[in-house]
């Protein structure tokens, strides 16, 4: 049996040339069925009502309801469709992740990426025609990339190469190696976003990627400190000195 499965996409996006693209994109792509196009929020949920769409490409920024009010508004526990947010702003992707997004595509679309997000809605949508009476889960509940500002525009950078992540006021900075980036999110919805197997938090300031840890040592008040592969050090907070002993397996 052939195992590839149709889309039927509706685009939401008050920007004209970005639905224009985003369609020449689509019509580039197998079995994709584009629907319709939707100006606005409030459109965008009358249309997914009436025309049942597998799959939505959801701008964030609209007139009226914005991307993330319409994800809420059209979601059902068992028939809600796909929902790839596509956004020139990389700030919303926590609340994307919130509302169970299988995807969040940048301004301007990459071709393979709006393929791998297209891959990823079709996972979805074949849970959901093979088990009709079940909402599908998303093909991973976890951040797997974020983007983020710096001079020459947005970068991606993927979850797994995050090495730590440490809080400055209102922002998280994102440590890669000898690089950094600054991103608009709380730390508190970067913990749950975060794979746990992959990530833990240390302090109310710090979560770090689990295999950077290199071990940990104590300090002469008896508080745990963490060793980085780096060669840097991470106080652990009182209150996730219980991290250490599951790290530590103890």
């Amino acid at each position: 049996m052939d195992d590839v499965v149709d889309l039927k996409v509706l685009i939401a996006d008050d920007e004209p040339l970005a639905a224009e693209r985003l369609q020449l994109l689509l019509a580039r792509c197998a079995g994709i069925d584009l629907v319709g196009t939707a100006s606005d929020g409030d459109s965008a949920v009358r249309m997914a009502a009436a025309l049942k769409p597998d799959v939505l490409l959801l701008d964030i920024a609209m007139p009226g309801l914005d991307g993330i009010e319409v994800a809420r508004s059209i979601a059902t526990p068992t028939a809600s469709p796909a929902v790839v947010f596509v956004t020139a702003f990389d700030q919303f992707a926590v609340a994307a992740f919130e509302v169970a997004a299988v995807d969040y595509l940048m301004k301007p679309v990459d071709p393979a990426r709006l393929e791998r997000a297209l891959d990823r809605a079709r996972a979805y949508v074949r849970q959901r025609r093979d088990e009709p009476g079940r909402a599908p889960s998303r093909t991973s509940q976890w951040l797997d990339e974020f983007w983020a500002s710096d001079l020459t525009g947005l970068v991606r950078i993927a979850s797994r190469d995050v090495d730590r992540v440490s809080a400055e006021r209102d922002y998280m900075r994102l440590h890669v190696g000898r690089r950094s980036w600054l991103i608009h999110h709380s730390m508190t919805a970067l913990e749950d976003g975060l794979d746990p197997e992959l990530f833990v938090r240390l302090h109310r300031s710090a979560i770090v990627r689990r295999d950077f840890i290199g071990g940990f040592t104590r300090n002469p008040s008896g508080r745990w400190i963490a060793r980085l592969a780096d060669g840097g050090e991470q106080p652990v907070g009182r209150l996730y000195s219980d991290r250490v002993r599951s790290i530590a397996g103890r």
